[in-house]
């Protein structure tokens, strides 16, 4: 029997999503509440693995178990077992052809950016912080040119596994609640630390510091090295993963762009 859960998390309190020696990670924990559970160790597979300090709204997973449990069990009865910083939201039976990750039409990030001079109090951990006014209308231009398919080899970490560093991204919306930015990314696939570089280099721009014009520039130059700094991962979420309507997930508590589907049928 295959179960897909949606799963929200503090990120400052690991190191990650994936699954470490010393046992740090969410998986870590979600797999031994699971197994509490279940009786049996449990295996998990996520729809996007989330560096440390990056949080989740709508991280999905899916596991494979012999046993029955009540949908119940595998979401309240789990979180019994998690730490306080760590909540399964829903629990579905789904079809053994399910896949969290390969059966994922795109996945959307929400980076928040306190924009004030002063530090952040409050939003410590739960947000990054650029001191100088920012120029979201620049911004916004910018992050034109990264809409559709492209390698985005300048905007992913050396760490980066990936075989190819071409995505298609869907959307990019930034606003601003008082002192607070506001960006939404919607692509394919992400790269690793793609969407923290973005930031980075948005930040350029918005406060002046580079032209519009010079994200296109590094996203035909696919050179990392001459990219902005690495934007603060307490600022990231993975907001919401976007899956065919068949599967009759719940619906994230973060939506996806409303013309995302229409820009999925554009790539098919």
């Amino acid at each position: 029997m295959r179960i897909a859960v949606g799963v929200e998390y503090d990120g400052s309190a690991f190191c990650g999503w994936q699954t470490q020696p010393s046992r740090c990670s969410v998986q870590d924990a979600l797999e031994r509440a699971l197994a509490a559970i279940a009786g049996v160790p449990v295996k998990v597979v996520c729809a996007g693995r989330t560096d440390a300090g990056v949080h989740a709204l709508g991280q999905v997973a899916h596991f494979d178990v012999a046993v029955r449990r009540p949908l119940s069990a595998w979401a309240r009865g789990v979180n019994t077992y998690l730490p306080d910083v760590v909540a399964v939201n829903w629990a579905r039976e789904v079809d053994g052809t399910f896949h969290a990750r390969h059966s994922a039409l795109a996945r959307t990030y929400r980076y928040l950016l306190l924009n004030r001079p002063e530090r952040p109090g409050l939003f410590r951990g739960r947000a990054g912080w650029y001191h100088h006014p920012l120029d979201l209308d620049a911004m916004q231009d910018a992050a034109r040119s990264l809409l559709g398919e492209h390698d985005f080899g300048a905007f992913r970490s050396s760490e980066c596994q990936a075989r190819t560093a071409i995505r298609r991204m869907f959307r990019i919306d930034m606003r601003r609640e008082g002192a607070m930015v506001i960006m939404d990314f919607c692509a394919d696939a992400f790269l690793h630390g793609m969407v923290r570089i973005i930031v980075g280099c948005l930040t350029e721009i918005g406060s002046g510091r580079r032209p519009v014009s010079w994200l296109a520039q590094l996203r035909d130059g696919r050179d990392r090295t001459v990219a902005a700094r690495t934007a603060d991962g307490a600022g990231l979420y993975l907001a919401c993963v976007t899956y065919e309507a068949g599967w009759n997930l719940p619906p994230p508590s973060v939506s996806a762009p409303l013309d995302l589907q229409e820009a999925l049928a554009g790539w098919r």
